[in-house]
């Protein structure tokens, strides 16, 4: 069982306190780290006097905050293993609020199937029979899918053969895969700061130690993008065996590393001997031009997916790399798991020849709903300072304010969901960024935000705020 020490807590809880009674504040912070995934499921907290004496407050105070949690059925006392924090499988009890007869969900960046994926659907069940006859196991993945990305990668400039495709479920799998197969404890591993917390989270379990390189969305004439300096110095510096970049519409922020960046970050992986690894996850989401990004070189491992292409419910990825790198992969995912199923894998083999005219329509898609949610977060929180992206699926917001965690409550309440800022972050950071996808229809755009502008509206009547530093992070 995980336990997590008094200090750890602390650093996570950052700003906690509000104007209103301490034991709420900190039962709804530590809340929201649950929620968010920032605590995992089953983690033992620290004892009520430790968390009193790290946070500076009463064990009374501590106490009725766990009792409040253990009232909402988040936290657990286990003789022995002291107290628990757990997420029910219909999730956590939240205030009831009159505004929230219905539920907005802001946390994921989707968008519902495209209509191309249901007639392959319909072709995929015949494309099976012939492999009916098989076993059924598919460690590498289907010939069909892996030729199709093959395909698909050496049209795109990237010469590449089907048995140096190896086929996962989805690409968190493939990052994860990568992981346990490259680090070893201790090692270091350069990522983006915000970055995609899943990512982030898999080189944790693999051991590995974080170095963060500063990402910035793109504002007014500012492009945004990653820090040059702090890219050469961490590679320098540190010697990272493992860097996992998402130089494509990066998420959260939307960012696209110019091609001579992309040039310079291969030279430094290969000068300081470390695997680079490119998520390319958004690649194919662009909006203002529908431009396609040119694949990195043969040495560097590419990650994909079908998720926000065509569907998420599909939960096919993939690793490209040299043939050896993949069976090498193969052989740690064994251990774990037995390969993906395959008619899924066919739906997607279907699906990869039409690719290109199924972008249209995802494409048309998405500009129409993030041209709805600017318009909406100008005319109703025009305070906000809103990014312009080209691509992918969500917008980096910057709140002006440290209230990120204290909004995603607020706005839970109200029947809200979204992710606070510091989900994206290492070390509890971002709490004044908020990340907004833009996967939600059109009709429901305007009544979500302004939802979320009640909300915001009550976070920032509750207390003093932290004034807007000048500082670009």
């Amino acid at each position: 069982m995980p336990t997590l020490s008094a200090s750890s807590l602390r650093h996570l809880l950052g700003r906690w306190r509000d104007d209103g009674p301490a034991l709420r504040a900190l039962a709804g912070r530590i809340r929201l780290l649950l929620v968010d995934g920032r605590i995992a499921s089953g983690t033992r907290l620290p004892a009520e006097r430790e968390l009193a004496a790290a946070l500076g407050v009463s064990r009374t105070t501590v106490a009725a905050a766990y009792a409040r949690l253990r009232e909402e059925g988040l936290l657990r006392s286990v003789r022995g293993s002291g107290s628990v924090l757990v997420l029910p499988a219909t999730g956590p009890a939240v205030e009831p609020h009159p505004l929230a007869s219905a539920t907005f969900d802001l946390t994921r960046a989707v968008l519902p199937a495209a209509p191309e994926v249901q007639e392959a659907l319909r072709a995929a069940v015949d494309d099976a029979a012939d492999h009916l006859r098989g076993d059924g196991y598919e460690l590498l993945g289907v010939p069909e899918l892996r030729t199709a990305l093959a395909a698909r990668y050496t049209a795109r400039g990237l010469p590449t053969t089907p048995d140096e495709v190896l086929v996962t479920l989805g690409a968190q799998h493939a990052v994860g895969l990568v992981c346990r197969s490259v680090l070893t404890p201790g090692d270091r591993v350069l990522v983006e700061s915000p970055g995609y917390p899943h990512a982030l989270d898999a080189a944790r379990a693999a051991g590995g130690r974080l170095v963060a390189v500063p990402v910035t969305a793109a504002h007014g004439e500012r492009p945004g993008g990653w820090d040059a300096d702090a890219l050469e110095d961490a590679f320098a510096r540190t010697r990272p065996a493992l860097a996992y970049l998402m130089p494509t519409f990066q998420n959260p922020t939307g960012a696209v590393m110019p091609a001579a960046q992309r040039a310079r970050v291969v030279e430094l992986a290969r000068r300081y001997g470390t695997r680079l690894v490119v998520d390319e996850t958004t690649a194919d989401l662009a909006i203002d031009p529908p431009a396609r990004s040119t694949p990195f070189p043969a040495d560097v491992l590419h990650v994909g997916s079908a998720a926000k292409s065509l569907w998420g419910g599909l939960r096919i990825g993939w690793v490209r790399a040299d043939a050896a790198t993949v069976r090498h992969l193969a052989a740690h995912r064994s251990p774990w798991e037995l390969g993906t199923p395959v008619l899924e894998q066919l739906v997607v083999a279907r699906c990869l020849p039409r690719l290109d005219d199924v972008l249209v329509g995802r494409r048309r898609a998405l500009r129409s709903r993030r041209d709805a949610l600017v318009a909406e977060l100008a005319e109703v929180l025009p305070q906000w300072r809103v990014p312009g992206v080209s691509g992918g699926l969500a917008l980096w917001v910057n709140l002006g304010t440290a209230t990120s965690s204290a909004l995603a409550l607020a706005a839970r309440r109200r029947g809200v969901l979204v992710t606070a800022g510091p989900r994206f972050g290492l070390d509890g950071e971002f709490e004044r960024y908020l990340r907004l996808p833009f996967g939600l229809d059109v009709d429901a755009v305007a009544p979500a935000v302004q939802r979320l502008a009640r909300a915001w509206e009550e976070v920032r009547t509750s207390g003093p705020l932290l004034r807007p530093l000048e500082v670009l992070v």
